[in-house]
């Protein structure tokens, strides 16, 4: 075993224990190996709003109301409505299950991303009789064709707007040069037997593509591709200035794996999918055509989001038009709770990786880890783990900050904390805000600046600073030793020993 391990490390390209992963269902089995990762159900569940609610008690995480926890992945054998479906929830709602996932450490999933990025490997193209996603082909021309009934989108709650598809990677290129290519996550609601909209937030690069293509009253081919290699999924969530616009991030998938991702040309537009996807989707975004989310329904609502509330419909939203879905036999359909912790790991460990890589580029050796932190979705709030080695690095700390707030738009607010504070546990992360923090000194406040648009505290009706949706306050929260003071504040040290010899029923071996 220990040589299969070497030769892992040596194959691959940054040296991790690579697991054998290639695409959703090698990636179940895998977790099979390990205790408390994944759970089946043979009990008949309904997709709208039960599915979700039970695993809201299994293992959602995240955002969503209390109670809930982390927990295993869960698939669901028997879905109502659908013999011959299957439904796959939290495959990453667990930091621990995206390290086995990927087999990079888990307090180091950022820093190994980061070094993922800039080991890409792009993807190649194969012949479709190899593609497992094609093995069933279900054209939208056919009279009998209704999404609806094929497959089994879920609801979050009972007020959704509609079904919606949470883990759909909608793949699309630039209209003017198709090697331009962008993958990116959308809440995609189902509208009809052969329509779905389509919300993008702002900034996203394939919005862009659909723009040029409207401008010029055309289309826009994309494929929507979901059951994946996790790697795929977590790889596609980097966002600029990481991944500037038409940089593809499957090449990071590529990274992470040591191997390419492989595509197929579609069926039924021209657009490539991932070939071994459970599902694809295929259709195109068409131009000057919106409809409201909530059209079929009229809730005023769409899903919940991660910041752990239901967001309003949108009144004007872009639709893709089916054109056909393909699939594997026995297929998988993979979702999320939007709130859990999987957006929280989907957007996080990326997140956790660009800040983490343009700090370091500017301050070699001060930040020592990042953590993109679950009450912000991933998103809002990080932490930044500093060790000071001059009385300089008081300001140079705060530079940092500034470089995270600047690499990532999205982030709301930054903790700094010194080097003995656990930044994973938020107990610690408070202590320190409550012995080593000032509010009048420690406080740097950035108003006016773009944040991100299901924040719903960021509009001018919470705050007058606040001048458009979106818009909000950034807050640094300097939480660090001054460094003169270093050693007045340094923590009682126990003693170092092992544990295990006096309570080894508290200590797992795995």
């Amino acid at each position: 075993m220990s040589s299969d391990i070497e030769q892992a490390k040596a194959e691959h390209p940054l040296g991790w224990n690579v697991p054998n992963i290639n695409d959703l269902r090698s990636a179940i089995e895998h977790l099979k190996n390990f205790k408390g990762q994944y759970i089946e159900t043979d009990r008949p569940v309904d997709p709208i709003a039960e599915l979700a609610g039970v695993y809201r008690y299994i293992g959602a995480g995240g955002t969503v109301m209390r109670p809930t926890r982390i927990g295993p992945a869960m698939t669901f054998n028997k879905v109502k409505g659908y013999p011959n479906s299957r439904v796959l929830v939290g495959m990453m709602a667990s930091r621990e299950r995206v390290s086995l996932l990927l087999g990079a450490p888990t307090r180091e999933l950022g820093m190994q991303m980061g070094k993922a990025v800039k080991t890409i490997i792009p993807p190649v193209t194969i012949d479709e009789k190899d593609a497992p996603c094609q093995e069933e082909v279900h054209r939208a021309d056919d009279p009998n064709f209704d999404l609806r009934k094929l497959l089994p989108a879920p609801t979050n709650t009972e007020e959704d707007a509609r079904p919606y598809f949470c883990m759909g990677l909608v793949l699309g290129s630039d209209p003017d040069e198709e090697s331009n290519t962008d993958v990116t996550i959308h809440r995609l609601c189902v509208q009809s037997r052969d329509e779905l909209s389509i919300f993008f937030a702002p900034g996203r690069h394939i919005d862009a593509y659909r723009q040029k293509a409207e401008a010029a009253g055309k289309p826009l081919p994309i494929s929507i591709d979901m059951g994946l290699d996790p790697a795929i999924h977590i790889g596609a969530c980097f966002e600029a200035p990481t991944t500037p616009f038409g940089f593809d991030e499957l090449c990071v998938a590529g990274g992470l794996r040591g191997k390419p991702v492989e595509l197929v040309d579609c069926v039924t537009v021209k657009q490539k999918a991932i070939a071994r996807a459970e599902i694809v989707i295929e259709g195109e975004v068409l131009p000057n055509v919106r409809v409201a989310e909530d059209q079929n329904t009229h809730t005023g609502y769409a899903m919940p989001e991660f910041p752990g509330y239901t967001g309003p419909a949108n009144p004007s939203l872009p639709v893709i038009k089916v054109t056909a879905v393909t699939m594997r036999h026995n297929a998988i359909l993979q979702t999320l709770v939007g709130p859990g912790e999987e957006h929280v790991n989907l957007a996080g460990i990326p997140t956790e990786a660009s800040i983490y890589n343009a700090v370091e580029l500017a301050l070699p050796g001060l930040l020592q880890n990042v953590y993109s932190h679950s009450s912000g979705g991933g998103k809002f709030l990080a932490i930044l783990q500093i060790e000071k080695r001059v009385a300089g690095d008081d300001g140079t700390a705060r530079q940092a900050a500034l470089i995270a707030l600047a690499v990532y738009r999205e982030v709301k607010n930054i903790i700094l904390v010194d080097e003995d504070v656990d930044l994973f546990d938020s107990d610690d992360v408070l202590w320190a805000m409550q012995t080593r923090y000032q509010g009048d000194t420690g406080t740097i406040v950035v108003p006016g600046i773009t944040g991100h648009v299901l924040d719903p505290s960021q509009i001018p009706e919470y705050s007058p600073a606040i001048h458009a949706k979106g818009s909000t306050c950034k807050t640094i929260f300097d939480c660090t030793v001054p460094f003169a003071l270093k050693e007045h504040f340094k923590r009682a040290q126990f003693r170092e020993l092992d544990p295990r010899p006096f309570a080894p029923e508290l200590f797992d071996e795995q």
